[in-house]
Order: structure tokens, then C-alpha cells, then sequence
């Protein structure tokens, strides 16, 4: 049998029912069946999960493992040490993959020789409004600076582990991913960069990513970022830059101010200046959101979720700080049925 060019390797722990809409899409790939794999590495899912990845009958080929939960970077360096292909794509087990996916990064492997890369993502219009809010926070200008795969950005780009490719040689000279709970795929780029491999940006080659369901979800999900950007600090100079400190200043600023406002005149003023600001950047958000998803619901939600996203990030930062500051050498955040 010959060895596959690619290999899509999923982490996944209890989404069943994602794992179904990922490989409901990969059956409508445009791409030879017999140049790509999938490697499904199970986390220690007990929601039917192996039952429906062993009863898939396909075309092309599907890998299947499964180990005790240990986390996703631990998932992912089994992945890699099973799959058989040239290069390895990781993909987020809650995405949905367009059909000409594989095609967009051949063509542009083939022009650029590249050691490692990344894509955006998106939303899908099945989408709910919840959804496509979350998806304006993370991936609009004003929420997360382009950081996510836009071709302007106000930082270095760092393939994420949502949709992310490497050739096979980068995994067997600097090894897999760190022990990171959060933040690993961060932690990976880094060192694949360190060795001196070429990163690259494959704009159209994104992926249709859920994230999480719910506003609580996301909350703890983006809490968890700012504590990750923490430890990623400690182990990379340049990954603590002022951009990143930005919503930890606006959520002290906020506190300062509102206890501020409680006892003098200077303070109710100040506080509502910083309300009014606070507005101009909501009604900004609602119409950048409404003008591209056309939904004046996914507007309002949009404000909700950029402002979860900046307080959440925030409150992540400075816990990540005051762990880091009392002696912690790995500052932890939400970890009790996160994956699930």
C-alpha cells in the first residue's frame, strides 16, 4: 500500500456528534482518496465514539486509536507517531472541512515549499447566531487583531492546532507537542520556528469551526487562553507583548473606575466616560457584524461575545500573573469537563 501524502489527524474526547458533521464533510472532498488518511486519536471518549469511527466504511483510509485522557497535545503526539503521511494537518474534532480544502493546500505546497502552516477559520451558514457572534470575537480585527490567520495581523502568525500542517520531518527533528494543558499548539509553533523551519500562511485554506456552544463555555474557554499566554511567557520571551496585556489594563481600568465612581464626583464622571467608550465600540461591533452576517440578532450577540472575549482574556491574564508571582510553575485555569 502507498504511503499517503497527508494526514488529517483529529484529537477528539466526547464529540460524537461533531466527529459526524467533520466526516459527513470529508466525504464530499474533491481530493484523490487514496493521497490522504485520517487519524483519529480518542482521548477516552465513552460516548459511542469508537463505535462510530469502526463501523465508517470509506474510501480512503481511516487510522483509529484510543488512550486514556491525557489532554489534546498528548492525543495529537500519538496522532503523529501513528500517521503514515509526508505531512500532518490538524484539525479541531468541533470543525466542519470544505470540500476543496485539500486541493487549496496542495496547490500551494506545490508553488511554496513550506515546513509548516496554518489556515483560518470561519463560520458555516448552518450556523447558529450564537455561533457565527463567536466566530465576529475571534476572528474580526477589533477582537482578536488578525492574529487568527488574516492576512493583516498585529503579531507574528502562529499556526493553531484548529487547522494547522506540518511536513512529517519538522515532527522527527524537534519532537511533538510540550505538556501544556492549554496553549500547546502556541508552544509547538514556536519551537517549529525556533528550529529555523519556513511558516507559512495559506489564507483561502481555512476550516468552518463551532468553538463552544454556549456563552459559559466560551467564557471559560477564553479565561483559559489568557492563563495559556501566561505559561507560554515563561517558556518564550516575545509571547508576552503589550497587545497581549491590553484586556487585563481595560478590566482593572473598569474595576478601578467603577470603585472610583462609588465615592467621588471626578469618579461617576470618569466611569461614564469609560461607558461611553464602551458603547462606541458595541454600536461599532453591531454594525460590522451586521453588515457581514446580515442577521441583526448575531449584531446584538456579537456585542455579548466581544465583551465576554476581552473581560475573559483579561481575567485569564492576571490569574496566570498572580499564579506565576505565588510560586506556581504551571498556572492552571478551567480544567473539570473542559473537553467535553
Amino acid at each position: 500500500m502507498v504511503a499517503p501524502k497527508y494526514s488529517i489527524i483529529i484529537a477528539t474526547y466526547n464529540r460524537i456528534d461533531e466527529l459526524k458533521e467533520l466526516f459527513d464533510s470529508v466525504q464530499a472532498f474533491d481530493f484523490q482518496s487514496s493521497k490522504f488518511e485520517m487519524v483519529i486519536i480518542d482521548d477516552g471518549s465513552n460516548d459511542g465514539t469508537e463505535q462510530y469511527i469502526t463501523s465508517l466504511k470509506t474510501d480512503y483510509n481511516i487510522v483509529y486509536k484510543k488512550q486514556q485522557n491525557q489532554g489534546p497535545g498528548a492525543a495529537r503526539n500519538l496522532g503523529m507517531q501513528t500517521a503514515n503521511g509526508d505531512y500532518f494537518l490538524f484539525i479541531d474534532s468541533d470543525c466542519i472541512i470544505p470540500a476543496d480544502y485539500l486541493s487549496k493546500i496542495d496547490n500551494h505546497l506545490a508553488k511554496n515549499d513550506l515546513d509548516a502552516f496554518g489556515g483560518p477559520d470561519t463560520f458555516h451558514p448552518s450556523f447558529s447566531p450564537l455561533l457565527k457572534a463567536i466566530n465576529y470575537s475571534m476572528t474580526s480585527f477589533i477582537g482578536t487583531g488578525g492574529t487568527r490567520g488574516s492576512k493583516k495581523s498585529v503579531a507574528k502568525f502562529y499556526p493553531r492546532s484548529f487547522n494547522m500542517g506540518i511536513k512529517r520531518e519538522v515532527f522527527e527533528k524537534i519532537g511533538g507537542m510540550g505538556g501544556l494543558r492549554h496553549g500547546q499548539d502556541m508552544d509547538f509553533s514556536a519551537r517549529i520556528y525556533e528550529a529555523g523551519f519556513k511558516v507559512g500562511l495559506i489564507h483561502d485554506a481555512f476550516v468552518y469551526h463551532k468553538r463552544r456552544t454556549s456563552l459559559r463555555k466560551f467564557f471559560k474557554q477564553i479565561f483559559n487562553w489568557g492563563v495559556a499566554r501566561i505559561n507560554l511567557s515563561r517558556l518564550h520571551e516575545n509571547f508576552l507583548k503589550p497587545i497581549h496585556l491590553a484586556p487585563a489594563f481595560c478590566l482593572l481600568g473598569f474595576i478601578f473606575v467603577f470603585i472610583l465612581s462609588l465615592f467621588t464626583v471626578f469618579g461617576k464622571w470618569m466611569f461614564l466616560l469609560t461607558l461611553l467608550a464602551m458603547d462606541a465600540i458595541a454600536l461599532f461591533a453591531f454594525i460590522q457584524s451586521f453588515l457581514t452576517y446580515k442577521d441583526i440578532r448575531v449584531a446584538f450577540l456579537s456585542i455579548i461575545t466581544l465583551y465576554i472575549q476581552v473581560f475573559a482574556y483579561g481575567a485569564g491574564t492576571l490569574s496566570g500573573i498572580f499564579q506565576s508571582l505565588t510560586g506556581k510553575k504551571t498556572a492552571k485555569g478551567f480544567t473539570k469537563n473542559y473537553y467535553k
